[in-house]
């Protein structure tokens, strides 16, 4: 009996679902995308191992146009793929389009209700406050400890001179010492070592990733049923265990009276470190990622930025928990632990990238160094402000790794309403819009010869001839990433402090990388790099430039 009754409500509530969703069917259907099954849609695509996903995904994405959007249907849930930097800035460039995907929800025992996951009233008012704590008059006085922490990891890789190694671990290590020396304003001698925060980090992405490619460990009651629940609370374990012994550290400092001069030493720190004119500082071309034609809050002019907020990120945190309602102890664990992994794990890839390219093209290294050596000479001083600004082929260099190797190659938002986009589409409200930012970078319409490395991409005459969404590895508009300056600063310093020292050399051709895609873009094989010392004459080869 139960069965007669069960068969028809079973069909009528699928009726019923289907009509509901009329307008989703009706519009996706105009939409190109691969074959569909019933009940399960695509999603036999994802039931790869991590480094198969990615080269099934981007062979899979050469079946469809540059200039239109294109559709996956994984069970109920309708994926679309923007590629277009026009239907892109409708999208990202609006203040209604705010919303990250479900997806992200996978995120939340990590970092809670933080910036990156949060929305509404709760993230515009945390962005707002956040923002400014990565203004260039707040990272200026992060040089000196940019400065120190590269020239130990310079220190760190001389023991792999002349042998193969994976430098990711070392950038991973020192991007995170970095920030919690910098943003966290935890002193060298009250941090334990950032390695074991870093490889549980990674552990953590490896986890994520898995949910986000399996549907069936989607549900909550079934992932908490498995082996890999509790390796996350392990994990969480390490990564909170870090962000609470930072904060406690920073109230304590608050407790012993430090709070009162905060403000006053930041902004000593930031005259102490500037040696740049206010209007080098004010550079207008592509330095610290700012294109052309976009502009965002992390573009405000100094006037903007009042005394209180010229102060480090969590030092501003705590300092506003104090003084107002707006932060409980809870939002500044998230936020913390948000920062720390955003602020980390993205750069460490990105260095890793970049380095990796150095072994592979000795050519354009060269040409590094030699614009190293016109702003250095053969001194050992460390690196200031001006300097940075001088790193023009540097830069673009970076700019180059970052189009063709993006940290973060996916971003996804939730599309709560219909959207009508330049191309001619319109794309159904409920559907989740994947935005893929490295295949976006390798459009062969926009960048010629796409996979080739060619840092005069990003010449300041090929940079305003393109369409500003055509280049996002910080994502754009009001949700891009808060630490983009923070990030390109640091990098410039490390990167350029390696080069210094080392020459870089690879014995793996690019076309046997082995990508994964993760959470974050990385090498599934490995960053594997060699190095050679740059001896100079009468130098002593133990001491690092810088």
């Amino acid at each position: 009996m139960f069965y007669y009754l069960s068969v028809p409500a079973v069909l009528l509530w699928y009726a019923y679902f289907r009509y509901s969703r009329r307008r989703m069917y009706e519009l996706s259907d105009k939409i190109p995308g691969p074959k569909s099954f019933p009940l399960i849609g695509s999603a036999h695509e994802l039931i790869h191992i991590r480094s198969d996903l990615y080269a099934v995904v981007w062979e899979r994405s050469k079946d469809f146009p540059w200039d239109i959007p294109h559709k996956l249907w994984i069970g109920p849930l309708l994926y679309v793929g923007l590629q277009d930097p026009r239907d892109i800035e409708v999208i990202l460039g609006s203040n209604v389009h705010l919303d990250k995907s479900d997806e992200y929800r996978f995120f939340r025992p990590w970092f809670g209700n933080g910036l990156l996951i949060s929305s509404g009233d709760h993230w515009r008012s945390h962005r707002k406050l956040i923002a400014p704590t990565f203004h260039l008059n707040v990272l200026k006085s992060f040089i000196q400890q940019f400065n120190l922490n590269s020239l130990e990891v310079v220190r760190k890789m001389r023991k792999e001179v002349g042998r193969e190694f994976d430098v990711h671990d070392y950038m991973s290590e020192a991007t995170v010492e970095m920030l919690l020396e910098t943003a966290m304003g935890v002193s060298k001698n009250e941090q334990e070592s950032g390695y074991e925060y870093a490889m549980a980090v990674m552990k953590m992405c490896d986890i994520l990733h898995m949910r986000h490619t399996k549907f069936w460990l989607y549900p909550e009651t079934i992932f908490r049923l498995t082996k890999h629940f509790s390796e996350q609370k392990r994990l969480l374990g390490i990564i909170h265990g870090l962000t609470k012994r930072v904060i406690k550290s920073k109230k304590a400092g608050f407790s012993r009276g430090f709070s009162d001069d905060l403000a006053q030493n930041s902004k000593v720190n930031i005259s102490e470190n500037t040696e740049a004119s206010e209007t080098a500082a004010e550079d207008t071309g592509m330095s610290y990622g700012q294109s052309s034609k976009l502009r965002d809050d992390l573009d405000l002019d100094d006037n903007d930025v009042g005394e209180k907020k010229r102060m480090a990120f969590l030092d501003l945190l705590i300092e506003s928990a104090r003084d107002s309602e707006l932060l409980s102890d809870q939002d500044i664990k998230e936020e913390v632990d948000t920062i720390m992994f955003e602020g980390h794990d993205t750069t460490a890839a990105g260095s890793s990238f970049f380095l990796c390219m150095m072994g592979l093209h000795q050519d354009i290294q060269d040409r590094i160094h030699e614009e190293l050596q016109h702003i250095f000479g053969d001194s050992d001083r460390p690196v200031t402000f001006q300097d940075t600004l001088e790193m023009k082929y540097l830069e673009r260099c970076l700019m180059e790794t970052l189009r063709i190797y993006p940290p973060v190659p996916v971003i996804a938002r939730r599309l709560r309403e219909e959207t009508a986009l330049p191309t001619g589409y319109t794309i159904p409200a409920g559907c989740t819009i994947i935005i893929p930012i490295i295949r976006i970078h390798r459009n062969p319409h926009i960048y010629p010869d796409p996979d080739a490395f060619n840092p005069d991409n990003f010449l300041p005459e090929a940079s305003a001839s393109r369409h500003y969404y055509s280049f996002i590895p910080f994502s754009a508009g009001p949700r891009s990433c808060v630490g983009r300056k923070y990030a390109i600063l640091k990098l410039k310093i490390l990167l350029s402090t390696i080069l210094r020292n080392y020459r870089v050399h690879t014995a793996v051709p690019e076309k046997d990388w082995q990508m994964t895609g993760d959470i974050i873009l990385k090498r599934a094989d490995g960053f594997r790099i060699s190095l050679q010392s740059r001896k100079r004459e009468g130098s002593d080869d133990r001491k690092p430039a810088a």
